[in-house]
């Protein structure tokens, strides 16, 4: 209960705040191609129920019909202004509304697509019976997923291969160990992680 007040009072604190960035976000993805603002594609959240998650749109429109759901730095499918809110993050903010809705949690295992929940070991299903996050401990491991899957020619299979087995490691550590202090941590060092690639 304590950690579903803490998500709602510091999502809208956020969104509050960032609102007029939010704004010039989503006037610049309509301004840039005309299409939607939003991509909401599914994930499977808490107890193996699929959602559909916020996210700025990245990429060209119905680039999911283009290739597949693992996304590398140079992937033909980014759109200029794709490419910038990738570089620090601003694509994933609109996932706040997921967490005010409650499908999502401000920190948690970050939510898979169907197809590779599909492919998670018994141990790893544990990971179903928390909220999905917007950051965790895998997030502040590998905080461009892009770099590693930059110049692959099977970004999927690379994810499975390069990406995927940490990260369901530093997911279960967070299943097996958690509380409001680890979440506020988390919370902090993602945000000095954001800082640190705006003034690099």
């Amino acid at each position: 209960m304590l950690k579903r007040i803490f998500d709602i009072i510091i999502s809208v604190i956020i969104i509050g705040v960032f609102s007029p960035l939010f704004l010039f976000v989503a006037m610049l993805i309509k301004l840039n191609d005309g299409g939607p603002i939003f991509f909401r594609g599914v994930r499977i959240g808490r107890n193996g129920k699929p959602f559909r998650m916020f996210k700025f749109r990245s990429m060209v429109v119905n680039a999911e019909n283009l290739g597949g759901s693992s996304t590398s730095e140079d992937d033909f499918r980014l759109t200029k202004i794709g490419k910038f809110l990738k570089k620090y993050q601003l694509d994933e903010l609109p996932q706040l509304i997921n967490v005010l809705t409650g499908e999502m949690s401000l920190v948690g295992p970050r939510p898979q697509v169907p197809w590779t929940v599909e492919l998670y070991s018994p141990e790893e299903k544990q990971i179903l019976n928390l909220r999905p996050g917007m950051t965790d401990w895998a997030s502040l491991w590998n905080f461009h997923e892009g770099e590693i899957l930059r110049g692959s020619k099977n970004p999927d299979k690379d994810y499975m291969k390069k990406i995927h087995p940490q990260k369901m490691k530093l997911s279960l550590k967070y299943v097996k160990n958690h509380s409001l202090a680890i979440d506020f941590k988390i919370i902090l060092e993602t945000i000095n992680k954001v800082l640190i690639e705006v003034f690099k």
